[in-house]
């Protein structure tokens, strides 16, 4: 018996509570299967957000460096 068929077998004897989850589940899997089809990014397309963002990134990781520094040698001596 095939996964499908045991599916449909099994939804077969579901009362209509069980049925009304199975029905939003299907419909989370659809829509999260849409979800993953639009937002599909290759390779060139990350590095670009990347590049994007290096900046930014790079200031937000030395914001409060020389603190940070000046404190470990406070600690230290």
């Amino acid at each position: 018996m095939s996964i499908k068929e045991y599916v449909a077998e099994t939804i077969k004897h579901l009362n209509e509570a069980d049925l009304q989850q199975v029905a939003e589940y299907v419909s989370f899997l659809r829509f999260r299967q849409r979800s993953l089809m639009t937002t599909h990014l290759d390779a060139t397309q990350i590095a670009k957000l990347y590049a994007g963002f290096a900046d930014e990134d790079m200031e937000l990781a030395e914001q409060g460096m020389d603190e940070y520094a000046t404190k470990l040698q406070t600690e230290d001596s």
